[in-house]
């Protein structure tokens, strides 16, 4: 897939959706899945496979590897969008096409949304493992330990509270960086224009972004216990975690590529071809989402 350069902002309109869109986006999810279940596949594995050799790396491998997390979105949903307009193939070397695309504007719009990225999740976790004393890594030891006690950690206090912080600090920040990359992309926009109209848009559509989360956190849950009762049925518990590889591979390639969903319809955004580099056609002109 090559990336074409864009010729002029694409104009956006920002929209307010109802809340079952969020489980429309879940289903168009799985449905370009399951149209380029291979490449996808190999784009989230890809990904993957350089995570853990960085992570390798002391001090700043897991910083490195969070301040990836935008290019990997921003992947997919350039990715998809190549898949709707006209079929193309989704493949690793994607990656490499994002950094060497022009205008050299938006690559740098696009690095100065991974450093911050990388540099607030490092805050978020140092802080919460200062509240929770280092508890949050002791439950990762018992989890995979075998005899280990999780349960019984997870009685701890300090643990819970910091717990929620985690995890209501990462979806405050996850907010302005839903959309940012594609806004850098697409919108050309700036890094700081882009995460205020993100949050801008995730804000309006809010409604769906919780239905749209919680049919994800459901179908977990629900292909979990599925798993578990069919192989506990056939007298295997232990293939259950052999299951988990496969349905998680793709419940996560399955959910990177319904971010093109969300992106496209807060923004009412056209999947026509317009000839002019990406941008779509038949769209009130705007110059910015907010």
């Amino acid at each position: 897939m090559t990336i074409p350069p864009l010729a002029t902002t694409p104009p956006l309109q920002l929209q307010s959706l109802p809340p079952r869109q969020g489980a429309a986006w879940v289903q168009r999810g799985f449905q370009l899945f399951l149209r380029r279940p291979m490449g996808y596949t190999l784009l989230f594995l890809s990904f993957l496979f350089v995570a853990l050799f960085v992570m390798s790396l002391p001090w700043v491998g897991q910083v490195l590897v969070m301040m990836a997390l935008p290019l990997l979105s921003l992947a997919f949903m350039v990715a998809t969008r190549g898949v709707l307009l006209g079929g193309k193939a989704v493949h690793p070397g994607l990656y490499a096409e994002l950094l060497r695309a022009r205008p050299k504007a938006r690559q740098r719009e696009l690095l100065k949304l991974c450093f911050v990225y990388g540099v607030a999740t490092a805050l978020i976790a140092g802080l919460s493992d200062w509240v929770d004393g280092g508890r949050f890594e002791q439950l990762h030891i018992e989890m995979v330990t075998e005899g280990g006690e999780p349960a019984a950690l997870m009685r701890d206090a300090r643990l819970q509270f910091g717990l929620v912080l985690r995890l209501g600090l990462t979806t405050l920040l996850a907010l302005p960086f839903w959309h940012a990359p594609a806004l850098v992309w697409w919108a050309q926009q700036s890094a700081a224009q882009s995460l205020f109209s993100s949050w801008v848009a995730c804000w309006r559509n809010r409604g769906a972004l919780l239905v749209y989360g919680l049919t994800w956190v459901a179908l977990a849950v629900g292909f979990a216990l599925l798993a578990s009762t069919v192989f506990a049925l056939l007298g295997a518990r232990e293939l259950t975690s052999v299951a988990a590889l496969p349905g998680g591979l793709m419940f996560s390639c399955a959910f990177y590529a319904s971010l093109y969903a969300t992106f496209s319809d807060s923004f009412g955004w056209s999947a026509e071809p317009a000839g002019d580099g990406g941008a779509p056609k038949d769209q009130a002109p705007t110059n910015g989402a907010a």
